[in-house]
């Protein structure tokens, strides 16, 4: 396991759980078929969760560019890995949402609504509004990053003051998952909140290149997803220098 394979495979767990809820909430013929904005938004919060718990020990679990860029503008990553970061992100996006499309074919074929079928490999917004769109994407990686930057494990101070930090294992996972999750429930509802440059751009190409008859990739609209989450995280970085 490397860092390169590890932000891959975390990214492709990412996108296969996450855009899989999607599309058993969304696409006929599932069990999931009508199930909710609450089974979408915890989908991908346990999502993130298994994504952080594979790739964290060894990559740190970016598995975002807008993290990664965010971290290396706030001194925390080295900028001379972020390209192989974000390659391998992309990548791992783009198998995850072939994966989703080879899980859920039979359901794909019954499905002939374009909206719904693209709802489950991109984001749209419910109201579009370029300066709107681009504020939802902008503030739901804004807070991300900043609970990011703050995130701290348990501490034991010793008698001496001595300070150590103490692991959780695999609820080290569990703070960035429920950061998302707030993020779906309270934020989410106006553009989606890919909150995610690969997480968003990388199933659009996929979404693409597939032989689906109904579909509607929205190429106009990509740019919103991948600079509004730079954007946010890069003021949540500022924001971060600022403090320290």
């Amino acid at each position: 396991m490397t860092p390169f394979i590890a932000e891959f495979l975390g990214t492709f767990l990412l996108i296969f759980l996450g855009n899989s809820v999607v599309a058993n909430v969304v696409l006929n013929g599932t069990k999931g078929k009508g199930s909710g904005w609450i089974v979408i938004t915890t989908g991908w919060a346990l999502a993130v969760y298994v994504a952080v718990l594979v790739a964290g020990p060894v990559s740190g679990a970016h598995i975002n560019p807008a993290v990664t860029l965010s971290l290396a503008i706030g001194g925390l990553f080295d900028w001379s890995i972020v390209p192989e970061y974000i390659i391998a992100q992309l990548l791992g996006s783009m198998f995850g949402a072939l994966f989703v499309y080879i899980f859920h074919k039979k359901h794909y074929d019954i499905t002939e609504d374009p909206a719904l079928i693209s709802a489950s490999f991109c984001t749209s917004p419910a109201i579009p509004n370029t300066l709107s769109n681009l504020f939802s994407e902008f503030s739901g990686t804004f807070v991300l990053m900043v609970a990011v930057f703050y995130l701290a494990g348990p501490e034991f101070v010793s008698a001496s003051g001595e300070t150590a930090i103490i692991g959780l294992g695999s609820l080290g996972a569990l703070p960035v998952a429920l950061v998302v999750w707030s993020i779906g429930l309270s934020l989410g509802g106006t553009t989606g909140y890919a909150i995610n440059p690969a997480r968003d751009l990388g199933p659009r190409i996929v979404l693409t290149l597939l032989p689906l008859k109904h579909k509607s990739p929205n190429w106009p609209y990509f740019w919103i997803p991948v600079i509004g989450p730079i954007l946010g995280g890069a003021l949540a970085s500022l924001l971060f220098l600022s403090f320290t």
